[in-house]
């Protein structure tokens, strides 16, 4: 398995992390399989759907060259359970501090989230390899603009109200990279089946955060 500092090496090329919340592994695989296909390879398995645990396990197991990590993480004790499932990378919505030491300790990338300045600095200075800025939704590119002014060290990763569409704006912005759920992941287009629409969004995905 690479090393923490190799993982982060590949995500900042990546710059993508669809974010994805399915319960029904079979059709999840297809879903993994359809976005890899348009270029995106790393896939965050929230802990809000039901058996989380065993899920991240069956698709870490079955995921081939995807990079599978767990998110929604919010205390140390999730955190270690996701990475005996597989998790390669763990991802949290808040700053729990003993999570960023728990995910070094497996030698695994640590992704907290913050909100405010203050929050961002102190994850960052915790040790996070990458800190999540959530919910982005009323933030936008602009934000992650201003944050970098200041601490220009920081690698953000905004979260929530990413699109397709705007992902570019972000990178643009300074973010090192971005998670992606609803909008790449078209409801109707995985319930038809029709997962070559997926491959589409995924590809249109990595191209715009590719034009800066």
């Amino acid at each position: 398995m690479p090393t923490r500092q190799e993982r982060l090496a590949q995500l900042l090329d990546r710059k993508v992390i669809a974010v994805i919340r399915m319960t029904d592994t079979d059709r999840l695989m297809d879903v993994i399989a359809a976005i890899q296909k348009g270029g995106v390879e790393w896939i965050e398995i929230t802990m809000v759907v039901p058996d989380a645990i065993d899920v991240l396990k069956e698709v870490s197991q079955r995921g081939g060259s995807a990079v599978i990590g767990a998110g929604t993480i919010l205390d140390p004790e999730t955190a270690r359970l996701a990475i005996l499932a597989g998790a390669e990378f763990i991802v949290s919505p808040i700053l729990n501090l003993e999570v960023i030491k728990l995910a070094h300790r497996y030698d695994r990338l640590a992704i907290p989230g913050a909100f405010t300045p203050t929050e961002i600095l102190t994850a960052w200075e915790a040790g996070a390899d990458v800190v999540k800025v959530f919910p982005a939704t009323a933030l936008g590119p602009a934000f992650i603009k201003d944050v970098q002014g200041p601490l220009p060290q920081v690698k953000l990763c905004p979260t929530g109200g990413v699109t397709v569409e705007n992902a570019g704006e972000f990178i643009a912005a300074g973010a090192a990279c971005v998670g992606v759920g609803t909008d790449l992941l078209d409801k109707a287009a995985i319930a038809e089946g029709r997962y070559e629409l997926l491959t589409r969004r995924a590809e249109q995905l990595v191209a715009n955060t590719r034009q800066t």
